[in-house]
């Protein structure tokens, strides 16, 4: 529990830091650009692998269990699960889904979190969600008011069916994969 709260803490803190453009240019001034984000790397991967390390720990020693959702809701996060996978593969597309999402990355972030907390009510994944979820909306109101520019959809939809398809063949990897696989908890079957 401690080593993925301490993970989470440091997750944050170094992208509420980065969010803060004043502090970032101080420390890309002072660093240079490629050693601040070097540092920047670094901290975030060790961040999430505290985080997953730890998250493991916590559910291996068992948890409580803060609420007991209803069976049905499995399949309303699997759903949403699906949205948040085609959101995050638009991030990285020009597309109008991703002129529409405007910050298709956050909103995939959002909907993961809120399609666990639907679907599981032990105090490791609500506590992990509902962070993740905060930082989320802290990094979307932050973004909002910076004013950073939103994308422009593109002429077509190639990159809307790029989207689409890379995000079920996300889902698909995320379903069969790696949730069975890495996090011990299947979801499908």
């Amino acid at each position: 529990m401690i080593l993925m709260l301490a993970g989470l803490v440091l997750f944050v803190a170094i992208h509420l830091f980065s969010a803060r453009r004043s502090l970032r240019a101080a420390a890309i001034g002072q660093l240079g650009k490629v050693p601040y984000q070097a540092i920047h790397g670094i901290l975030a991967l060790v961040s999430v692998l505290m985080i997953a390390y730890g998250y493991g720990e916590w559910r291996a020693a068992g948890p409580a269990q803060l609420y007991t959702p209803p069976v049905g809701l499995r399949h309303v996060a699997l759903l949403l699960m699906l949205l948040a996978s085609i959101a995050a593969v638009a991030q990285f597309v020009p597309s109008r889904l991703k002129a529409m999402l405007k910050f298709p990355f956050l909103v995939a972030v959002k909907t993961w979190a809120l399609a666990h907390l639907l679907a599981n009510g032990d105090a490791a994944t609500v506590t992990l969600a509902v962070v993740i979820l905060a930082w989320a909306v802290m990094m979307r109101i932050s973004a909002k008011r910076r004013g950073d520019p939103l994308p422009v959809a593109p002429a077509g939809w190639t990159g809307d069916i790029i989207a689409v398809a890379g995000g079920v063949v996300l889902y698909a990897a995320l379903a069969f994969w790696f949730h069975p696989h890495i996090v011990g908890v299947p979801v499908m079957g």
